[in-house]
C-alpha cells in the first residue's frame, strides 16, 4: 500500500511541476524554444553560376528571407556538385535542375535520394547559338565551315549538362574540326560581345532564358538529330527530409513557379553596372506582389 501511495505522490508532483511549467515557462525554456525555432529557420541553396540560376536562386532567397523569416546561404558550385550536395543532404534545395536533357545524367544517378518538386519554369531551350548575321542555319552545315568560326565553339563551365550534350553533338555530327572551349557563362558572353562588335562569326553554347537574347539579335542553329532535345524545363529539387524539417519553406519551394519572361527581366536587371542580385530580386518581388503571394498561400 505504501508503495502505491509513493508512486501516486511522485506522479502527482510531476504533474504539478509540468502544469506550472506550461503555465509560466522560465527564461531558460523560452530561450531554448527560440534557439530551436531559429535553427529551423536556416537553409542553404546551391546553384550553378549561370545568369539564369543567379536570378532564380536570389529571388527564392529573397522570398524566404523577406517574407518567411529564414536565414539563407546561397552557395555557387558546379552542376555535378550541386546534385551531389542535394543527394547527400549537405544542401537543402536548388531551383536549377535543367531537364530532361541537360541534367539527365545527374538526375538518373540520384533520383532516389532527392525530392523532385517539379517544374518551376517551362519553355526553356538549349543549343548552339550564333548572331543572326551568320548565314549558317543548321548544325549540319558546320562540318564544312569550321575555319569560318576559327575551329572553336565557345562553351561554359566544364561538366555542365550543356557541355556534355555539346560533346555528343560534336561526335554525332562529325564536327571533328571543332574544339569545345571550356569557360563560364561570363566568358561565353564576353566572347560573343567581342565578336559581335567586329561582326565576326562566332558560335556559343546557349540557353533560354538568358539576357543575351535581349541585348543582341541571335538565333539557334537547327538540330535535326534532336541531340539537345526539344522543350526543356527547370525543376526545383529538395533534399530528403526537408519537408519534415522546414514545412513552410518546403511548401513555398513546391509552389514556386514563374515564366521565362519573369526570369529574363531579373537577369537583364542584374546586368546593370553595380547591380546586386539580392537587391534586384527584392525589387522584382516588390513589383510582383500578387505572383509572390500565390507562392505563399
Amino acid at each position: 500500500m505504501k508503495k502505491i501511495w509513493s508512486v501516486r505522490l511522485i506522479l502527482g508532483l510531476a504533474c504539478l511541476s509540468f502544469i506550472a511549467g506550461c503555465a509560466q515557462p522560465d527564461e531558460d525554456t523560452a530561450a531554448l524554444q527560440q534557439k530551436v525555432k531559429t535553427e529551423k529557420k536556416k537553409l542553404n541553396l546551391v546553384y550553378v553560376e549561370w545568369s539564369s540560376e543567379v536570378a532564380s536562386t536570389h529571388v527564392v532567397k529573397a522570398v524566404l528571407q523577406e517574407k518567411l523569416g529564414y536565414e539563407v546561404e546561397t552557395i555557387p558550385v558546379s552542376a555535378a556538385a550541386m546534385w551531389q550536395a542535394l543527394a547527400s543532404g549537405a544542401a537543402d534545395a536548388m531551383v536549377a535542375a535543367w531537364l530532361p536533357t541537360m541534367h539527365k545524367e545527374y538526375m538518373e544517378k540520384v533520383k532516389d535520394k532527392i525530392d523532385d518538386l517539379g517544374p518551376n519554369l517551362e519553355g526553356t531551350r538549349v543549343g548552339l547559338v550564333v548572331p543572326s548575321y551568320v548565314e549558317i542555319n543548321s548544325i549540319e552545315e558546320l562540318k564544312e565551315n569550321a575555319d569560318l568560326f576559327e575551329n572553336r565553339i565557345i562553351g561554359i563551365d566544364p561538366g555542365a549538362g550543356l557541355m556534355i550534350a555539346t560533346e555528343k553533338v560534336i561526335a554525332e555530327y562529325g564536327l571533328t574540326g571543332f574544339e569545345l572551349m571550356e569557360g563560364s557563362g561570363a566568358t561565353m558572353t564576353a566572347a560573343l560581345d567581342a565578336a559581335i562588335k567586329e561582326q565576326r562569326p562566332v558560335i556559343v553554347t546557349g540557353w533560354t532564358p538568358h539576357w543575351k537574347f535581349f541585348k543582341w539579335d541571335l538565333k539557334y542553329l537547327d538540330d535535326p538529330k534532336k541531340i539537345y532535345g526539344e522543350a526543356e524545363f527547370i525543376n526545383t529539387i529538395a533534399r530528403k527530409g526537408l519537408k519534415a524539417d522546414s514545412p513552410e519553406a518546403y511548401a513555398f519551394l513546391d509552389k514556386f513557379e514563374w515564366t521565362p519572361a519573369d526570369m529574363q527581366k531579373v537577369m537583364f536587371m542584374n546586368q546593370k553596372d553595380g547591380a546586386d542580385p539580392y537587391e534586384t530580386a527584392k525589387q522584382w518581388i516588390s513589383q510582383n506582389e500578387e505572383k509572390v503571394d500565390s507562392w505563399l498561400h
